[in-house]
């Protein structure tokens, strides 16, 4: 039997136990079209079946699509099964199940109800598409001992994913993820995975906790903030408009165009905050008429993007920019309790240091981790935590995840504080610069067709890092795999020069290679000179950085 034939009998075997009549269908029709010898149909299919999807950074995540390489209900049916496995072994009882509004979302969520109800996991499921915090929310709140979230974030139109959750309402780690998978690739036909419809829908009551829950963070004070609000087609305007109304805070504008959910996020090419052009429709609205700040969520709302006015115009921040501002109103919000330098704020390795000074400074104990809010979540203590990629925990004892929701809700509260005192957001950036001096970050992105070549290019600066960038001599280089600084091995490569880092690794959720800079600049006069310093530095840093990753 040829290895083609071989593809073809496990593609029909596939077809035999699909329960979706959908990609049945697809695959079927691949089937044929690759049996009569069509070059593209045989490539697709061989990819298709190309491994199986495996826990990474963000649980399951990928196409949508027929085969054991994609997002579909096979796949979902074998990670359900081989989940409640895992559970029963560890004792669990219960478990919370989440969906955005993607393709196939709900169907994802309620077969894994009836398959947890099924294996004797009491299996509880949200009442709608909503927010990935909300989940997470969940978890802890409900008393159970995992949760899943069916949702791709803010990967592309036809991606899905199938973020796992354990009962400390973190998502898995090793040796979790490792365990589970075993179980997954333990479980037997999937035609013969039993199923019960006996699982419970939840109500809206547990939404109105979670809102409550947000809004109850505030501390009295003002409220007259402005917003200019973008859903991102996702699912976190209802939920965001609720609570900002509950908070006392001015009906914000929505971007109208991206409010309502859509699995096709008709306006954007990818549906990421972070993607150039994304966030232009908010920006002219919020250029339109008065407004204090911009706020985009992604499509699950667990991650929030800010726009600021500056200078007659308005200005994206960086998620480390963001993440200094939060930081920085954590610190007032404690010294107004008397309760300054109570708990640790962390942040992810690939993100500004910025908040280790802000943080040590006030008095409040710093760690580093791993990328991921399944490792920030994790720190003893926490009280605040962020990663540059727009990902913010602010309430670590009920959310132990970022959450989009109740960071724009801090965001609002500061807002209107510092309008209040007549004050604005670059007045803060700028006292924060003075005293800490000038960290100024940014990314080189590349977004590749071909997998491979990511790791061909990591190959290759692992065999021969580059000793000079951006002017800079390298004065360390560490290989992120070995482990650094007494965390868990990872893929990827830090880079260390006089005044400037440069982090390099694999994205964990999406075909993309990134390189994370930091320029830091001391400011001993002019802050203005100081910012123009780091500018020029960063832009040859940027430049080198590219050469040297060279895709």
């Amino acid at each position: 039997m040829s290895v083609d034939e071989q593809l073809l009998q496990t593609a029909r075997a596939w077809v035999a136990v699909d329960p979706d009549e959908k990609t049945a269908a697809e695959l079927s029709a691949l089937i044929d079209a690759a049996a009569s010898g069509e070059a593209d149909a045989s490539a697709e299919l061989a990819d298709a079946f190309d491994g199986t999807l495996q826990f990474g950074t963000a649980g399951l995540r990928g196409r949508l699509g027929p085969g054991s390489n994609r997002m579909n209900r096979v796949v979902v049916a074998r990670a359900a099964a081989g989940l409640a496995q895992y559970l029963r072994d560890h004792d669990g009882k219960a478990i919370v199940i989440g969906y955005d509004a993607r393709y196939q979302s709900d169907v994802f969520a309620h077969d894994t109800a009836e398959i947890m109800e099924a294996a004797g996991i009491s299996a509880k499921v949200l009442p709608r598409c909503l927010p990935t915090p909300v989940l997470a929310f969940a978890i802890r709140h409900l008393g159970c001992d995992a949760g899943v979230m069916v949702t791709a974030s803010h990967n592309p139109p036809n991606d899905n994913g199938y973020k796992v959750y354990l009962g400390d309402g973190s998502q898995i780690v090793p040796p979790a993820d490792g365990e589970i998978s075993a179980c997954i690739a333990a479980v037997g036909p999937v035609n013969e995975i039993p199923r019960s419809r006996d699982y419970v829908v939840l109500g809206d009551d547990l939404l109105a906790d979670y809102e409550a829950r947000a809004v109850s963070l505030l501390a009295p004070g003002p409220r007259d903030a402005q917003a200019v609000y973008t859903a991102m087609h996702g699912v976190g305007g209802e939920v965001f408009m609720k609570v900002t109304a509950d908070a006392g805070f001015p009906t914000p504008r929505k971007v109208a165009e991206q409010f309502d959910p859509d699995p096709t996020f008709h306006t954007v090419p990818f549906p990421n905050p972070e993607e150039p052009g994304a966030m232009d429709l908010a920006l002219a609205e919020a250029a339109s008429a008065p407004a204090d700040i911009l706020i985009a969520n992604d499509p699950d709302a667990d991650r929030c993007a800010v726009g600021i006015p500056e200078e007659g115009s308005w200005r994206k921040l960086t998620g480390d920019e963001t993440g200094a501002l939060l930081a920085w109103w954590v610190v007032q919000r404690a010294r107004a309790r008397g309760t300054t330098g109570s708990g640790v704020m962390a942040q992810s390795i690939v993100s500004g240091s910025l908040l280790r000074s802000i943080a040590e400074s006030a008095g409040f104990d710093y760690a580093a981790t791993l990328t991921g809010f399944k490792w920030i979540s994790r720190v003893p203590g926490l009280v605040f935590g962020y990663e540059e990629a727009l990902g913010y925990c602010v309430d670590p004892p009920a959310v132990a995840d970022k959450d989009g929701i109740s960071a724009a809700l801090f965001l609002l509260e500061m807002a209107a504080h510092l309008k209040a005192e007549g004050r604005t957001f670059p007045d803060v950036l700028d006292e924060l610069a003075r005293e800490h001096g000038v960290h100024l970050t940014s990314q080189v992105t590349v977004r590749v067709d071909a997998i491979e070549r990511i790791g061909e290019a990591m190959t290759r600066l692992h065999a021969a890092p580059p000793r000079v960038l951006g002017g800079r001599a390298v004065t360390a280089v560490e290989d992120l795999s070995e482990g650094v600084d007494g965390l868990p091995p990872t893929e990827g490569l830090r880079l260390t020069m006089d005044g400037a880092r440069v982090v390099i690794r694999p994205s964990g959720t999406e075909p993309k290679l990134k390189s994370y800079l930091q320029v830091v600049v001391p400011v001993e006069g002019d802050l203005a000179a100081a910012r123009a310093t780091a500018q020029a530095g960063m832009e040859a840093l940027r430049a080198s950085v590219a050469e040297a990753v060279g895709l």
